[in-house]
């Protein structure tokens, strides 16, 4: 049980080993509650491990099952729907900073990795738990202490998590809460945190597909905007968008 102070995640807490690829109801109500906290007793993060020999497809068609099943729980819990705000493949071999993806004040991000020969360091930092120490609310945090921007990241160190059993030998499947909202007084406000990948060995002729899904927290009734063959699309599509070069050379680049 991880304690209430700034102390890195253990993979135990976080790490959950999928290499049947059956999304089950227990695994859906496990991954809810690493997930989608409400508190600070959870990581806000899960790790899922398909192991070496998934297909890139059935690593999607896992992502977009498990998107459904956390919806239904999401639905008894919150009464509300889970809906994608986006789906998308993309080559990513560029150092990012500490950073919260653009998105609702409730979201988080689904975010399947490819077996690669280009390695990376991923690494999670709770934000929410920070600002709370510092009195602020996490969007205070990010206007005042953005490590995009400014010092930051020092400030965050304590509570940053490097996943050691990030692999990219495997097909690994990282669910972040990507929320910004504050703690609310009934408890039921998702708490999130920033994420940055440091890319090792970065290579022009090599890939590194980050399969990315946005999926948000919505009232009853929303229609989702990524609609049923465009979920289809995202599952089968060979096109890989390249981010963060200046040329586009490989035959299916988009």
């Amino acid at each position: 049980m991880h304690t209430e102070s700034a102390t890195p995640w253990l993979a135990r807490d976080y790490v959950r080993d999928v290499s049947s690829g059956n999304v089950t109801d227990e695994l859906a109500n496990d991954v809810y509650r690493l997930v989608c906290r409400t508190d600070l007793s959870s990581p806000g993060f899960c790790l899922l491990n398909l192991g070496s020999n998934a297909s890139s497809e059935s690593l999607r068609r896992f992502m977009v099952s498990l998107k459904r099943q956390l919806q239904e729980v999401h639905q008894a819990r919150r009464q509300r729907e889970l809906v994608f705000l986006s789906a998308a493949r993309f080559d990513q071999q560029t150092t990012t900073k500490l950073h919260r993806d653009g998105g609702p004040d409730e979201c988080f991000l689904v975010l399947g990795y490819e077996p690669s020969e280009v390695r990376s360091e991923v690494v999670l930092a709770d934000y929410s738990r920070c600002a709370r120490d510092m009195r602020l609310t996490p969007n205070e945090f990010l206007e005042q202490h953005n490590p995009m921007f400014g010092p930051g990241a020092e400030l965050l160190r304590p509570y940053a998590t490097r996943v050691e059993a990030f692999s990219n030998e495997a097909a690994q499947v990282l669910l972040i809460n990507n929320s910004s909202a504050a703690l609310s007084k009934d408890g039921t406000t998702w708490q999130g945190v920033l994420h940055t990948a440091t890319i090792v060995n970065p290579c022009d002729d090599k890939r590194r597909v980050v399969n990315s899904m946005m999926v948000a927290s919505v009232p009853l009734g929303t229609v989702e905007p990524v609609s049923l063959s465009e979920q289809d699309e995202f599952i089968t599509t060979t096109t890989v968008r390249r981010r963060g070069y200046d040329r586009q050379h490989l035959t299916d680049d988009q």
